[in-house]
């Protein structure tokens, strides 16, 4: 009975396939088949010109230099692809993004250019949609509610950029020429400029990552489709944190345990294993940071935080059942990896961000769905901490013992006065100036602390600037997480902005300056500007369905023709 069911309901989706055939017109076939062919002819075209990319650009260069060969023989395809195909090229971003430190670190050999192997993904694809929607007369910024923060933080990240990072370049002396180096004072050291405008980069580079999403999300089944490959990503991901703990844990990877000295107590990436890059492992010491597949343990850790957003919306917030035991699979593997990761921050904010999760976004009244799924997770997780209770209590131990010695608020507040204390002048010491990846064009202050960055790098006015803007973000998107109907939606809508909320206000470290948040959060911003539309769609779905079945309805009930016999 069973197989005849599914035999009936593929048969029925082929018979609606030839009624919408059916009701065309023979042009609109033509048209239909005019078109696929089409985009095969383009599809042979792009990897023709992929192909000879790799064969005639790479092969010669990876000849002389391999590293130069690889990078810009991989790069010059995928940009051009990338180009043709925007919104694929959008969704291999999105996935080469947790991977993008094991292929550095254990494949390409350190090849530091891969750093930016993602952005040729991103860049290429963001000016092609950009392209297509001024084609097609549609709005580039797409909530107009954002826009007045939006050119608020723009000027003044470029006045900055050209007052600041501009004089230190072209009218400032040297530092070396000044007394201590010119420590304390604005001058000029490396390339101001390039530093500047690489700062500018990390601070507002995936801004248009929201333009991107508005344009590649287009109903309900791509929504569920963001969510699941998500989740996907965040089970290999966890698995693979797993399998490198027990790598490091079995003695199979060495780590950090025959260092001497500070290096017992630094991760390094001379002691990776199997994926990612720096690890920290001295176990005896009671030190163990794990970078997971990313690049470092602060990047895993934040990845975790991230996760623990993702896999609980689509725990609740999915159609399907095995979609949602799956959220609850990756909900305990990222609990589970928060521990073994030896990262205070990822240790401390999962609960706290899952707690509040369940709280804001309503799903402790759901006891339908919220039993089951908490029950699960208290059993998985009692599993995991009966195998190994000492790992448990010795993180613990560490989180306890370094909030003790360094209290958070304390730190905080002294990163605060550094940084007001560093002013040189309203707009602040410079693009740049605090972030690390632009160490690479010049001395850049090391601050542990968002908000204080900003004033150090831009000055008050700047900080300002970035706050009203996540400020403005977190209203708007609460507005249309209040304004939609349809269950699925919600749902997703309230995990998101609860996520997006606690981002946007956090001032502890800086996860919009780095990846995985820094893509994460304006994709997530994105998505909720769509779900409005999305949510349109359902609800005239749900009223079609609801006319239909009424229809159906008083054609059931009218009476039957009386058949009255002639007579005779």
């Amino acid at each position: 009975m069973a197989k005849s069911t599914k035999a009936k309901k593929k048969l029925s989706k082929k018979e609606k396939k030839q009624a919408e055939l059916a009701n065309l017109s023979p042009k609109e076939i033509a048209a239909l088949k005019r078109k696929a062919a089409q985009a095969k002819k383009k599809l042979i075209n792009v990897l023709a010109v992929v192909v000879a990319c790799l064969v005639f650009i790479s092969l010669p260069l990876f000849l002389v230099n391999p590293k130069i060969g690889l990078a810009l023989g991989a790069g010059i395809p995928v940009m051009y692809f990338s180009y043709q195909y925007p919104r694929t090229a959008i969704w291999l971003f999105l996935i080469y993004m947790p991977f993008s430190g094991t292929i550095i670190y254990q494949f390409v050999g350190e090849n530091a250019i891969f750093n930016l192997a993602k952005d040729g993904f991103f860049i290429p694809a963001c000016i092609a949609l950009v392209m297509e929607c001024k084609k097609n007369k549609q709005p580039i910024i797409v909530n107009k509610k954002i826009l007045y923060t939006l050119i608020f933080l723009s000027i003044t990240a470029i006045l900055t950029l050209i007052v600041v990072n501009g004089m230190m370049q072209f009218a400032l002396p040297l530092c070396s020429t000044l007394p201590r180096g010119g420590k304390g004072e604005l001058c000029k050291d490396g390339i101001p400029l390039a530093q500047g405008i690489l700062g500018l980069k990390v601070l507002m580079g995936y801004i248009p990552l929201i333009f991107c999403t508005y344009y590649m999300i287009n109903n309900k089944k791509d929504l569920l489709r963001l969510g699941r490959v998500h989740l996907i990503l965040a089970l290999i991901c966890t698995l693979l944190g797993v399998y490198q703990y027990y790598l490091l844990d079995s003695g199979a990877c060495i780590g950090t345990r025959n260092e001497v000295g500070d290096a017992l107590f630094k991760a390094s990436v001379e002691a990776k294993c199997f994926v990612g890059g720096s690890v920290g492992f001295t176990p005896v010491q009671n030190f163990i940071r794990l970078p997971g597949t990313f690049s470092s343990p602060w990047h895993w850790a934040w990845f975790l935080i991230a996760n623990s957003a993702i896999t609980f919306t689509v725990a609740f917030g999915d159609t399907s059942l095995w979609w949602r035991l799956g959220g609850l699979l990756g909900m305990v593997l990222v609990f589970v990896n928060s521990v073994i990761s030896g990262q205070r921050i990822a240790l401390a904010l999962v609960p706290v961000v899952t707690v509040i999760l369940f709280v804001l976004t309503g799903q402790m009244t759901n006891l339908k769905r919220f039993i089951p799924i908490l029950l699960g997770l208290v059993l998985l997780l009692g599993i995991v901490i009966s195998t190994n209770p000492t790992l448990i209590q010795d993180r613990l131990d560490s989180l306890t013992g370094r909030a003790e010695a360094s209290p958070p608020t304390a730190f905080i507040e002294e990163q605060f006065h550094w940084a007001f204390a560093e002013q040189r002048g309203p707009l602040g010491r410079g693009l740049g100036k605090a972030t690390n990846s632009t160490r690479v064009f010049g001395n850049a202050a090391l601050v542990e602390t968002f908000h204080p960055k900003l004033i150090y790098e831009m000055g008050l006015l700047g900080c300002i600037a970035f706050v009203a803007f996540t400020t403005n973000i977190v209203w708007v998107t609460f507005q249309i997480r209040r304004s939609v109907k349809t269950p699925t939606i919600r749902s997703y809508a309230s995990s998101l902005w609860v996520f997006l909320l606690i981002i946007s206000f956090n001032t502890y470290w800086y996860p919009l300056d780095t990846d995985p948040v820094a893509v994460y959060y304006w994709l997530f911003v994105g998505l909720i500007f769509k779900l409005p539309e999305i949510d349109k769609q359902e609800q005239e779905q749900i009223k079609a369905a609801k006319i239909e079945e009424a229809q159906l309805g008083l054609n059931r009930k009218k009476p039957k023709a009386k058949i009255t016999r002639k007579a005779a």
